[in-house]
């Protein structure tokens, strides 16, 4: 059954920057742009494709996938239920639609989000969609148009959803590599996973008139800093004076943008072909520096602990999630700092990210594991007041992404492997973050990751908390420490969110699947490192013997393969958390 609108709602609306009573026809006409104001209406996914292709040129692309619900998500409403109603209000299957047409003549494939839709949430199936989207610009040797309206990440499939950043990403790096376009256009709002990954980084990054963007929303900065935020903020013109994008686009502006640019692509030289595929290089011994060869992890003599093997040692306290959340936060809780001094050896720190910051939450430099120079980089909090404050909690800053950054690239070019440490409540929301590129520093970390020349270990060692997290853990194998979490908000921001009550964190933490055996089951984690009897912190001696044969029993393996094939697994492994296989995986249990 339909409801029926008034007919005097259907012939009048009221602009929200002035509040004057416009007349339907003359706003569409408009663009649904205030003519007395200039206000940006926010406009659904068909409207606006309807605004930019060519008419007749428009081929929507497949949405129809499997139902996806991870983890059984319930808060006051099971998430089946909230996707159905989505669906009924919107007429859309996600809130992304993705089609191929022609801008001005030009063909392009377009990936468009909608707002209306669960707020433009990132879930599995958008994550999914907007990956075929890629793939499919890849074969037709189209440009890709991103046009972003987004929250974030889906809270309500957990950490997967962190996941769909990292897929993404990569879709993007594969269409680089061609040396085909990518445009974001973002509007009104992006916020979030998205705003710090694929928004952010494609070749060229617009902003419609009135759109705001950055990693944290404005209640959150507002909530953690305690502080007014400035006038404009986090604002298109805010974006540009900080230089967060390229232009600043009126609506009615914006196809003849896209012309433009799609134009000059077509002038400039052919796209590049595809790389071919290495085949395995044959395998080699691992020697220490004192010329011994280092054992392989199937070998007796390499002195792995059995206590790293699924089953094997301590068998694992079952603790409820919401404990496991507060041992994660401990204080006495080993550092990063402890662990490069207790797991590797000879640690020599390096500074700077090279554009003016040393930001004290992200530490990093080499070391040697078993006689093998790493390149080890990490979140460090501390374990008293006066240290945490100091190291900002762990929260990284802008410049403590691009110091990571460097030291990775760095690595690749040394032919080092990489080792990080994850351990952060999330990336840094204050005034200045913003101000600096929080989203595109973190977008930046996880495209480079995903297409880095050398192996990459991660290790959640304590909190991992969203993109902040993920900005480091992308990587060929993810372990993760018995009682470390990892999720795509914090137990207390979904409930806030969801239920809302911050009080109900403890039912968020459970319904959030946010622990190791979870992680594990969901495929996200590949493998638990289990700590003492008791804690990490009662015993960090033998938590670092674990931790040391763990990784030496990860990394050794990832010796073998070539830099190319390393680059193709790592893609395959972040690619198989789309909706198909996230479907699976509801259905299995």
């Amino acid at each position: 059954m339909t409801a029926t609108v008034p007919r005097e709602e259907q012939l009048w609306s009221r602009c929200a920057g002035c509040a004057s009573l416009l007349y339907r026809k003359r706003l569409r006409r408009n663009l649904d742009v205030c003519p007395e104001c200039g206000e940006h209406a926010r406009l659904g996914a068909p409207e606006r494709l309807r605004q930019l292709v060519d008419p007749g040129s428009l081929r929507l692309l497949p949405d129809r996938l499997p139902e996806v619900d991870p983890l059984d998500f319930v808060d006051v409403l099971p998430y089946p239920h909230r996707l159905t109603a989505a669906r009924a209000s919107t007429g859309l299957a996600e809130a992304v639609v993705c089609a191929t047409a022609t801008i001005g003549g030009h063909p392009a494939t377009l990936a468009v989000m909608d707002f209306r839709f669960l707020g433009g949430s990132l879930g599995c199936a958008v994550g999914e969609l907007i990956t075929r989207a890629a793939e499919r610009a890849l074969d037709d040797r189209t440009p890709l148009i991103l046009i972003t309206a987004s929250g974030g990440a889906r809270m309500q499939e957990g950490a997967l959803s962190l996941m769909q950043m990292a897929t993404v990403s990569q879709a993007i790096a594969a269409l680089r590599e061609a040396g085909l376009l990518t445009v974001s256009v973002l509007t009104d709002p992006t916020y979030g996973g998205v705003a710090a990954s694929f928004a952010t980084n494609t070749d060229l990054v617009l902003a419609e008139s009135g759109a705001r963007m950055g990693f944290a929303g404005p209640r959150v900065i507002r909530q953690v800093t305690g502080r007014a935020l400035p006038e404009g903020f986090q604002t298109a013109d805010f974006l540009l004076r900080h230089g967060q994008v390229d232009m600043v686009v009126q609506r009615r502006s914006l196809r003849g943008r896209l012309v433009a640019l799609l134009a000059a692509t077509r002038a400039g030289r052919p796209p590049r072909p595809p790389v071919p595929r290495q085949e395995p290089a044959p395998r080699r011994e691992h020697r220490a520096d004192d010329g011994a060869v280092l054992a392989r992890p199937t070998d007796p003599a390499a002195g792995v602990d059995a206590a790293v093997a699924p089953g094997v040692g301590d068998a694992p306290a079952v603790r409820d999630a919401w404990d496991t959340v507060r041992m994660a936060r401990h204080p006495g809780r080993p550092t990063t700092l402890d662990y490069f001094d207790s797991v590797f050896d000879g640690f020599v720190e390096l500074h700077g990210d090279r554009l003016g910051g040393d930001c004290p939450a992200i530490v990093g430099g080499v070391a040697r594991l078993a006689g093998r120079h790493v390149m080890v980089i990490g979140h460090q909090k501390g374990h008293t007041t006066a240290e945490l404050v100091a190291r900002n909690f762990g929260m990284a800053s802008p410049a403590g992404h691009r110091k990571a950054l460097r030291l990775m690239r760095l690595a690749a070019r040394l032919g080092l492997p990489v080792v990080t440490l994850v351990d952060t409540p999330g990336a840094d929301p204050g005034v200045s973050a913003e101000e600096q590129g929080q989203a595109a520093a973190i977008a930046e970390n996880i495209l480079t990751l995903t297409v880095l020349p050398t192996p990459v270990l991660a290790v959640i060692t304590g909190e991992g908390g969203s993109g902040g997290a993920l900005a480091l853990a992308v990587a060929d194998r993810v372990l993760m420490l018995e009682n470390a979490v990892y999720s795509v908000i914090s137990p207390e921001g979904c409930a806030a969110i969801l239920w809302p009550d911050r009080s109900a964190a403890p039912q968020a933490a459970r319904a959030l699947r946010l622990t190791a055996p979870d992680l594990c089951r969901l495929g996200v984690v590949d493998e638990v490192v289990p700590e003492p009897a008791t804690a990490a912190h009662d015993d960090p001696a033998e938590t670092a013997h674990r931790l040391r044969a763990a990784l030496l029993s990860n990394l050794l393996p990832l010796l073998d393969v070539p830099p190319a094939v390393l680059v193709r697994q790592r893609r395959q492994r972040f690619r198989r958390f789309g909706a198909a296989r996230a479907g699976t995986r509801a259905g299995a249990r």
